[in-house]
């Protein structure tokens, strides 16, 4: 196994849930999740850092896609413990293997940040939300500062492949909005404890617009 290959196997993967996994980052997942309801779709949802804030009661059933399989089981398992009808697949995000219109939330936590390609991902995401269905969307990206969107774009070339693709510099709000949704903001701000290229938040509901 090559340096490379091994870096991504074993230690991206730590580096990304460790970043992803901090207290100012899980504050903001406490205000978006537990506003899905009915048909739950969940992109990237093999870190199952969401599954514990999701309110049961609102959920009737859950799907997800994760590109990583190693990731898939435990998501499984953590899905079908909350007793939800559940239907959990690898994939990406820019090939969605769901039905137009097929769910009434679709939940996007720091993943824009890393696919290939983001606006493919939205319309995946609009197609298969249902007509007055909402995108509840918390991501990173790039800052409003001039001057910090000039280092992250400075940084972001060495920075994306040691954190699994994840990109710096793609707008959030703006992206939302060129893919067709109007977009209904909770929040925007730095994140604490960490440098400012890599901490601007957005989060909020996306609805079709």
């Amino acid at each position: 196994m090559g340096l490379r290959k091994w870096y991504d196997r074993h230690v991206m993967p730590r580096l990304v849930t460790a970043a992803c996994g901090q207290e100012g980052i899980e504050k903001r997942r406490r205000e978006v999740i537990p506003l899905a309801q009915g048909r739950v779709f969940e992109i990237g949802c093999g870190g199952g850092f969401n599954q514990a804030l999701y309110d049961s009661d609102k959920v009737t059933s859950f799907a997800g896609i994760d590109p990583h399989a190693k990731l898939l089981d435990g998501a499984r398992l953590r899905a079908l413990a909350k007793g939800w009808e559940t239907d959990i697949r690898q994939g990406v995000g820019e090939d969605i293997p769901f039905a137009d219109g097929s769910f009434d939330t679709v939940v996007c936590t720091y993943t824009l940040c890393s696919v290939d390609d983001p606006a493919r991902v939205l319309s995946e995401i609009r197609r298969i939300l249902a007509p007055s269905g909402q995108l509840l969307f918390l991501e990173h990206g790039r800052a409003p500062d001039a001057a910090v969107a000039r280092w992250q774009e400075r940084i972001e070339p060495v920075w994306s492949p040691l954190a699994g693709g994840c990109h710096l510099s793609r707008p959030i709000g703006a992206s939302l909005r060129g893919a067709g949704f109007a977009v209904e903001p909770l929040g925007q701000a730095y994140l604490k404890k960490a440098p400012r290229i890599m901490g601007w938040m957005e989060w909020g509901v996306a609805r079709k617009a």
